[in-house]
This record gives structure tokens, sequence and C-alpha cells, in this order.
């Protein structure tokens, strides 16, 4: 049996990834075009071709690929549905729920068991279980609060530590003295959930603490550290049900 076929659009941290890893598993990669190639072809003679350009740009790209019945016309963008892809009669969305920080990292990852958010036609699939990954399914009008919980988890995460390595440097405190403790509380939210896993002066109701916090943080840290008090305070505290009464 041949090995199926696949072309990319968009030579980037993504579409590298991609390539690297689908050539890796037995796919038969035929080429990633970039800015300067004519796309108008890009459908035929493969069974997929997956758009991995920025997502403003998808839009536009798969305008400007003339259709192929038989080709399935994927991306991989988090918040984006098959709209997007019109008028390909074959769609896919393939977003991998990990960071792809470049291609050769990503390329790795693509293959260490991932989870994919999918949607579609089948052959998307397909990918995920070459790629030995995990996936579900999430629609159209899902995706941009599936795409928001991922930047939540991810990005909002990488944002906080920022925070933290600024404060400790503060405190004369190397940061790598905290990677463990970051470490460790993943571990406890993956086995324990959120709620059960949350510890420190919120959990608790020590609030003398957290002001003595707030009076050692620079004006500008506040804001960001208030908001995640209360963040905590949400896991921790039930609703008021007073608002039923008026």
């Amino acid at each position: 049996m041949p090995a199926p076929r696949a072309r990319l659009i968009g030579p980037g941290r993504a579409g590298g990834a991609f390539a690297t890893a689908l050539d890796a598993v037995g796919w038969e990669v035929t080429g990633v075009l970039g800015r300067p190639d004519d796309v108008a072809g890009a459908a035929r003679d493969v069974e997929l071709l997956l758009i991995a350009t920025p997502d403003a740009a998808i839009a536009s790209v798969a305008a400007a690929v003339e259709p192929v019945p038989t080709t399935v016309v994927a991306h991989v963008a988090g918040s984006l549905g098959l709209d997007v892809l019109a008028p390909h009669p074959r769609r896919g969305a393939l977003h991998p729920l990990l960071p792809l920080p470049d291609a050769t990292v990503g390329a790795t990852r693509l293959r260490g068991g991932a989870w994919f958010a999918v949607a579609g036609d089948p052959l998307v699939e397909r990918v995920v279980r070459d790629l030995g990954g995990r996936s579900f399914a999430v629609a159209d009008e899902a995706r941009p609060a599936y795409h928001a919980a991922a930047a939540i988890a991810s990005n909002h995460l990488v944002a906080i530590l920022g925070q933290a390595e600024r404060v400790a440097l503060a405190a004369g405190v190397p940061f790598e003295a905290y990677l463990d403790l970051v470490q460790a509380t993943v571990d406890n939210v993956r086995a324990l959930g959120p709620a059960a896993a949350l510890t420190g002066p919120a959990a608790r109701g020590d609030w003398a603490t957290i002001e003595r916090h707030r009076a050692a943080l620079a004006v500008e840290e506040l804001a960001a550290y208030d908001a995640l008090v209360e963040l905590a305070r949400r896991l921790v505290e039930p609703p008021d049900p007073a608002g039923d009464d008026g």
C-alpha cells in the first residue's frame, strides 16, 4: 500500500514540525510551500494539504488553492472552524495542544503522544493515529473557547512565571529555585484537580499574609497578583447564592 502523500503551506515552526513528523512516520511529504510560491495547484496529487500559515492568512490561502474533490484541505489553527477552508469539499482541522517552539522540538513533541483538537474529515484522525497521538473533537462554535483555555493553560502560565521571576530576583532569590515547586504543583493538579491541589494563603484564608505580599510587591505587579488571588478564592469559596434574593 503506497504511503499517504501530504503537502504543506507555511514553512514556519508549525509547518516545519508537521512536515518532519509526518515524514518520520511514513507519510510522503511532497513539499512545504511558502509566501513566494504559487499555491493554486497545491491540492493536486496529494491526499492531504495542510495549511500551517498564521491564522489571519488561512482563509485567503485556502481560497487561492484550486479545489480537488479527493484532497482533504486542513488547517492547524486552534480558534478557527472549517468555514475558512471554503470552497474545498473535504475539510479538516488539526490543532496540536502543545507548544511548538521550533520545527525540530515541535516534530518530536508531535510524535510524543500529544493531544490534538480535530474536526471535519476523518483523514485528520488518521494523521493523529500515525503520529501516535490522542484526539478529541471540537465543534466550530466551541473552538474559540477551546483555544482560550489553551492560551490560559500555556501562554498565561508563562506570563505568570515571568512575574514570579521578576519578584524572585527582586528578593535576591534565583528563579531556578522555584521550578521544582512549579513542577510539583502541576503534578498535583494532574493527580487531584485544580481545587484540591490549591495551597497557600488564599486557600486557607490567610489575608494577613496576602497583605504582606502586597506590601512587598512593586506597584506594577499588584493588578496581576490581586486578580490571581481572586481566581484562587473562586476555587475554594462556593458561589454566593444571595443573588437570588436581589
